[in-house]
């Protein structure tokens, strides 16, 4: 589950010069004269990604612009945007991060990884495959910000428990080959759930906002769909880092006491890390098998369809029971349960805002029509095929998203994608999936997603080893995506 760096600070020079180039785009661009409220969404976009971009304001405050602009330049009824930032999505994710906060609390996650390397940790090769397993399976579930902090004290005394073991000099450039794992390994994790990353999140409600008609995809079936993408991309970033960082000379496998002793350390589970524990397990049943699940012609069906109406209970209402009966549960004090409400404090309301404004967004280019007319030049523009069109696509967003949010770029650039994809008559999902994959894998600069930022900051790393490294697993990202999406995304959702 990935969550961004706010800035708090404010830009005058940033709000006046998007404020005036809003203005100018107003004034002297007209994209129809028959329909002016393809100008005004376009112009109110462009403030909303500029302002995004540059966090002129705080990120929060720019998604609210949406509610404000429709209505008073006539693109979308004001009921109807503010509809956009209250959703079972929201609730979705909102009820996601109650369940991370509450593990975060208790001190779980941190059992989990130490857990997950005694098991595998011991080779060199072993290591690294338990920093990055550790980190990839809790950022499933949990902020990516979060699990890199978690990770980072662990990694670094992992690091120091082997240079005195075997010498700096015998270890070469292994220590920056498990910092980095662990940020990849934050990334790759987060893709193949729909609480992941914030991209997963705004792909599925922009595409029921802007096809309300097609079947809607339920946690279980991205679950069957990406996690063998996050699998293949896993797999090959750790033979990639492994094979450029691996020390220097033949090493003996670190003892496998020493995590033992890490986690001999945190005594034994307390009560309230069981009782946590289970609701986690059963929480992710309950999201995995809700709907049903198809692979081709098998369907395995969703526990829903024991009630009256199945298509009424969402993966929103699953996540919202299970943070209430948080609230609920006792913990060990029986006056205390497993959350307080304290706990949502913590909870980034500004990625929840940001939502909110990026589904207003895509239902203003909806309603204005602006989707489509984009979508109608796009392919005046560029002569390609689809498949051509979703590697184009695919490999601009890894690009963009390199440099911006990537929740925000996400949510700027779909509305757009599914534009075209009406345009061209094809199954938006083509399009829409590979795009929404490739903003999550950022691996060349710090500031592209915090868990780079943060072992960047460790300062064992440089920028020129970040950027190199993360250039060739950017394009082996892109190719794994368009061709699973090809492929396995065919066989899942029938394009």
């Amino acid at each position: 589950m990935a969550d961004l760096n706010i800035s708090q600070t404010v830009n005058y020079k940033l709000i006046l010069i998007g404020i005036l180039f809003f203005i100018g785009f107003v004034l002297f661009v007209d994209l129809d004269p028959e329909r002016p409220e393809l100008t005004y969404t376009a112009a109110i976009g462009i403030l909303v990604a500029f302002w995004w971009i540059t966090e002129a304001i705080p990120i929060g405050a720019t998604s609210l612009l949406p509610l404000i602009l429709f209505p008073i330049f006539g693109v979308a009824d004001g009921k109807i945007i503010s509809e956009s930032y209250i959703n079972y999505i929201i609730f979705l994710y909102i009820g996601g991060f109650i369940m991370a906060l509450t593990i975060e609390r208790w001190n779980l996650h941190r059992r989990i990884a130490l857990k997950v390397l005694s098991l595998l940790g011991g080779s060199p090769f072993m290591v690294l495959l338990g920093f990055m397993f550790a980190s990839a399976f809790l950022s499933m579930w949990m902020s990516n910000t979060a699990t890199a902090m978690m990770m980072l004290p662990i990694v670094f005394s992992v690091i120091s428990a082997l240079n005195t073991i075997y010498s700096e000099k015998n270890l070469g450039n292994y220590s920056a080959g498990l910092l980095l794992g662990v940020a990849y390994g934050c990334s790759i994790g987060g893709i193949a759930t729909l609480v992941g990353t914030p991209p997963n999140l705004s792909f599925i409600r922009i595409y029921e906002i802007m096809f309300p008609e097609n079947q809607s995809i339920s946690f279980g079936n991205w679950f069957v769909f990406a996690l063998p993408i996050s699998i293949i991309i896993f797999l090959v970033t750790l033979w990639y880092l492994y094979l450029l960082y691996k020390p220097k000379q033949a090493l003996k496998k670190l003892p496998k006491s020493y995590y033992l002793e890490e986690y001999a350390k945190l005594g034994k589970p307390t009560t309230e890390e069981k009782r946590v524990f289970s609701l986690f397990l059963i929480l992710i049943f309950l999201w995995i098998f809700r709907g049903d699940l198809s692979i081709g012609s098998f369907v395995l069906p969703g526990w829903s369809n024991l009630f009256n109406n199945p298509k009424y209970i969402n993966d929103g209402t699953v996540a919202i029971f299970m943070a209430v009966l948080l609230f609920m549960i006792p913990s060990s004090d029986e006056n205390k349960a497993l959350a307080d409400w304290e706990l949502t404090k913590k909870i980034p309301w500004h990625i929840v805002l940001l939502f909110g404004g990026g589904f207003a967004l895509a239902t203003g280019f909806v309603e204005s029509g602006l989707s489509n007319y984009l979508g109608e030049v796009i392919i005046n523009t560029v002569n390609t095929t689809p498949n051509g069109f979703m590697i184009l696509l695919t490999a601009m967003m890894s690009v963009l998203t390199e440099f911006t949010s990537n929740a925000a770029t996400t949510e700027m650039l779909l509305p757009i994608v599914g534009g075209l994809a009406s345009e061209l008559k094809i199954n938006p999902l083509l399009l829409m999936i590979p795009v929404t994959l490739a903003g999550s894998m950022a691996f060349m600069f710090p500031i592209a997603t915090p868990p780079n930022a943060i072992i960047y900051g460790a300062g064992k790393l440089t920028i020129k080893q970040m950027a190199t490294t993360g250039f060739i697993l950017n394009l082996i990202a892109i190719g794994v995506i368009c061709i699973m999406t090809l492929f396995w995304g065919n066989l899942i959702f029938n394009f």
